[in-house]
């Protein structure tokens, strides 16, 4: 989660707010009062932070459960303030269905998943492909609606359908994620495409929008372009 964020979610919540933190087991958000997640609590923190002494949530309000189960989480409706839900949705079989029971059981949440510029960039999790390679889907937002689009492996077939791995490398913490603040209604919708150049268009459209996003690193750049410059000087004095 951005510190960002993750800062002005702790200054939001009151101290009574009641906070549910769903798919949390790599790094869960300590102020949650309730976990859910496949993975059990003594396993938590493959990615830190994993305190104690700040955790609010205890072993009996860690809830393990299949969130795509398609069975309503055990929760009844509005019983959460505020529910997290941070870089767990590209990983899920369904994440439609978790966003409406994200909808139905809080008031108001925060999700974070990696951004179309990170999960279209070659070098992030291999040399050879895009994106990580475990995660399940491009994940944007259009008319205030999370949109959902099953991640093809034609995806890094294509140099026209991922950015290069220079492009991805120099991302920002901010570019890499898309960030959505949701109060009463999360609104999210899959979006297929049944005919393979509209999913062409779609891949390629984005990556030649973005693409000036960042400087391309001249060939000339770094320590050996130094020195060359530095002897193509002195040879015209």
């Amino acid at each position: 989660m951005l510190e960002a964020n993750r800062t002005r979610i702790l200054d939001m919540l009151r101290p009574e707010a009641t906070v549910l933190d769903v798919g949390g087991w790599a790094k869960p958000f300590s102020r949650a009062n309730w976990v859910i997640d496949l993975m059990p609590h003594d396993s938590r923190g493959l990615y830190g932070e994993v305190d104690p002494a700040s955790e609010r949530f205890t072993e009996e309000s860690w809830l393990t459960f299949d969130v795509c189960d398609r069975t309503p989480w055990p929760f009844d409706d509005k019983s959460f303030d505020f529910a997290t839900c941070s870089h767990t949705l590209e990983d899920l079989r369904d994440p439609i269905w978790v966003c409406s029971e994200l909808q139905r059981v809080s008031r108001a949440g925060y999700i974070e998943v990696p951004s179309r510029l990170e999960e279209q960039s070659l070098g992030v999790n291999g040399a050879d492909w895009a994106g990580w390679s475990h995660h399940r889907w491009l994940i944007d937002r259009a008319q205030g609606a999370l949109r959902f689009v099953f991640k093809p492996h034609v995806l890094s077939a294509d140099p026209s359908f991922h950015f290069p791995g220079w492009f991805g490398a120099a991302l920002t913490p901010e570019q890499r994620v898309e960030t959505h603040f949701w109060e009463d209604e999360l609104h999210a919708r899959e979006v297929v495409f049944a005919e393979a150049e509209k999913l062409r268009s779609y891949l390629r459209d984005y990556v030649s929008e973005n693409i000036r996003l960042q400087d391309k690193p001249s060939a000339e750049g770094g320590a050996v372009g130094r020195l060359r410059r530095r002897r193509a000087e002195s040879s015209r004095r």
